[in-house]
């Protein structure tokens, strides 16, 4: 099998064409590692039932090893082999898929997809991306395709090709550019392994909607012990620069990340809007991409105004919170 060693220089950009995708699934095919994006961040992909490809995902981001991995399919019908569907999954794939859900469910008998995913535990987190290059990629390539996000880990996500080339460089084959991702913040995921579904993380996709298919949402008992899901380790998503939260303005050497159309008027480079209309989702698209531009200023800090804790809302505070947390 080829190797793809890790280095430090830039990763090539590929433009999304036709001829990209099918050497990006090449390359996938023969144990390596490609940048691709989905509607929600991109994602470091490798060939979910390889054990080595896998192993290889966790050496490049640097991440560690008892923090699962989301495997991404082409369609319904490909997941339905791997994992075993209640009542209950088939409703919300119906309703978001493809989309940005994910699923935690019970590993069914003979999976083939590599255990080094799920951390060793007997569920897999699953989701059907929707976005064209990502769901053209898993078609060519023929396999699931694990994919956490495309960058060093416990860092802010990648929502643009050039955030992945400056945060992995030399340790992924190739990116492929579809442009900024639609979304722009990761996928909601809800565990359904147990009698009561539970949201392991806020994301893409409103709390709201998933319970007006399935009913009320738990919320986990502790983060402590093994996770079931990505994005639950306490200090995540975090920038360089520290983050200081529910500010209404900066002080002397912050910059600012405003929400509304309340916020104050400052200098260019000193001010960055998630939404002036106050919208959400907006803020949520806007959010990791703002949250770059602002840690490359050399601030002392980035003041963060306070976003409602309404839909999309609640997934943007459950970034800012972890990207706000100090590492013990």
């Amino acid at each position: 099998m080829p190797r793809f060693p890790m280095s430090d220089r830039v990763t090539q950009i590929h433009p999304a064409t036709d001829q990209a995708v099918a050497e990006a699934a090449a390359v996938i095919g023969a144990g390596g590692l490609v940048a691709f994006p989905t509607e929600t961040v991109y994602g470091l992909g490798a060939d979910a039932t390889n054990d080595s490809a896998v192993a290889a995902v966790f050496a490049a981001k640097d991440r560690p090893d008892f923090n699962p991995l989301i495997v991404h399919f082409a369609d319904t019908q490909a997941v339905a082999r791997t994992v075993i569907f209640d009542q209950r999954a088939h409703a919300l794939a119906r309703a978001f898929w493809p989309g940005a859900l994910t699923l935690v469910l019970p590993r069914s008998p003979d999976n083939p997809i590599s255990l080094l995913t799920s951390s060793g535990l007997d569920t897999l987190a699953v989701r059907v991306p929707d976005h064209p290059v990502g769901r053209a990629l898993l078609e060519i390539a023929g396999c699931p395709i694990a994919a956490p996000s495309a960058n060093r880990s416990g860092t802010v996500s990648p929502t643009t090709a050039g955030h992945v080339a400056a945060s992995l460089g030399g340790r992924v084959a190739l990116i492929l550019d579809g442009g900024p991702c639609r979304v722009g913040i990761e996928s909601t995921v809800i565990d359904l392994s147990a009698a009561e579904p539970v949201l392991l993380r806020s994301g893409g996709i409103a709390a709201e909607a998933i319970e007006a298919e399935i009913g009320p949402l738990a919320q986990p008992e502790s983060e402590a012990g093994p996770a079931r899901s990505p994005g639950m380790i306490g200090c995540h998503y975090a920038p360089r620069t520290p983050l200081r939260l529910d500010a209404r303005n900066p002080r002397l050497g912050e910059v600012l990340l405003a929400f509304g159309p309340d916020a104050p008027t400052l200098a260019p480079g000193e001010v960055l809007n998630l939404s002036a209309t106050g919208d959400v989702d907006e803020a949520a698209a806007n959010l990791f991409a703002m949250m770059h531009v602002l840690d490359a200023a050399s601030a002392t800090a980035i003041a963060v105004m306070a976003v409602p804790e309404i839909g999309l809302g609640r997934a943007i505070n459950d970034r800012l919170r972890r990207a706000a947390t100090a590492p013990d």
